[in-house]
């Protein structure tokens, strides 16, 4: 994601494993680039429990106003959600 850094889009993370340390491994491990919040180690947190949260850990892509234009996407169908918003 860092090729596209300076585009208007946010991708942002919520993320239940039981401990903070294993948050900071999983994002160092995937190399991931974007916000990724640890939500108390638990499925029933406040941040999935408002936001709905089904999967774990859950992705949403912002577009430039800010509003979430879709969510739960992996791989290339990221990539091209992502290519859509900056057409």
């Amino acid at each position: 994601m860092k090729r596209l850094a300076d585009q208007p889009f946010a991708l942002l993370g919520v993320n239940s494993d039981a401990n903070r340390k294993a948050l900071k491994k999983t994002v160092r491990v995937e190399n991931l680039s974007w916000r990724s919040w640890w939500d108390a180690g638990s499925i029933d947190g406040p941040i999935q429990t408002s936001w709905q949260v089904s999967q774990r850990p859950t992705i949403y892509v912002l577009d430039k106003q800010g509003v979430i234009r879709f969510k739960d996407l992996e791989g290339d169908a990221l990539d091209r959600a992502i290519e859509s918003l900056l057409e």
